[in-house]
């Protein structure tokens, strides 16, 4: 079991390394051996230092949504981490390199909550609890040196979130579980594939959230964010370059990334 001065102790590591944009050796090159729930602890830890700051906590993102992704990490179950409005632009804004350490890009589809969830729920409840749906970009940078960590250390690290861009709220579509995706850099499409992707159906990457969120004692409030995973593989940035995603349906978001 490690220590609340641990935990305490690998969050500054990790909260610093973000804010001076400097990665860190992975957690057990400093003698760090976490846990998957004390790997949890950390990043609570992590985002309450954000939240001494003025940030504030308005969602959660889900991660290792491809059961691919899974069997390649060699686990069974997603991983989630929390958003802050500090994280959170809109389609079209503007954003630097030199926010990150090395950043890279991929398209998503978000939710925004018009009722609570927590805990077990079905595919129906998560979709009536569903206020409005978007298409989204996620920018992931992984503190870690080289972007290479076990899953505890990508756990700690708030599961590598470092800013999402949510294009424009529509209702709850009929489908949902196979709309086409393509993510392009500067027009020329770089990332194709399809929400099917996202746990087959990207409400069911809802359904887990409140499961994950609710063993953590978190409920999923009405106005939050839920950023349902990735549904391609992630882009390296580059800067300058206008990245966008359009997905079937939803419509299309992007971003600017300035050196």
């Amino acid at each position: 079991m490690v220590s609340v001065a641990e935990v305490n102790a690998i969050a500054e590591l990790l909260d610093e390394a973000a804010r001076r944009r400097t990665p860190t050796p992975q957690l057990a090159a400093r003698g760090h051996q976490l846990s998957v729930p004390e790997a949890y602890a950390v990043q609570a830890e992590l985002i309450r230092r954000r939240e001494r700051r003025g940030e504030q906590l308005v969602g959660i993102k889900m991660g290792f949504t491809s059961e691919a992704k899974r069997t390649q990490m060699g686990i069974a179950d997603l991983i989630w981490g929390r958003l802050t409005d500090a994280m959170c632009l809109r389609s079209g804004a503007r954003t630097s390199l030199a926010d990150y350490i090395h950043p890279r890009i991929e398209p998503e589809v978000a939710f925004r909550l018009g009722r609570p969830l927590q805990g077990a729920v079905s595919r129906a409840e998560a979709a009536a609890a569903v206020e409005a749906v978007a298409p989204a970009l996620e920018i992931i940078d992984s503190r870690y040196r080289d972007f290479r960590f076990s899953l505890a250390d990508v756990i700690a690290d708030n599961s590598s979130s470092a800013a999402v861009v949510v294009g424009e709220w529509r209702a709850l579509p009929e489908e949902l579980a196979r709309l086409s995706i393509v993510m392009s850099f500067d027009g020329r499409a770089v990332q194709s594939g399809s929400t099917a992707a996202i746990m087959g159906d990207p409400l069911l990457s809802l359904v887990a959230a409140a499961r994950l969120a609710g063993e953590a004692g978190l409920t999923l409030a009405p106005g939050w964010l839920v950023m349902a995973g990735g549904a391609t593989a992630a882009e390296s940035l580059a800067a300058p370059v206008q990245v966008s995603a359009e997905v079937e349906a939803l419509g299309r978001v992007q971003i600017e990334v300035l050196a």
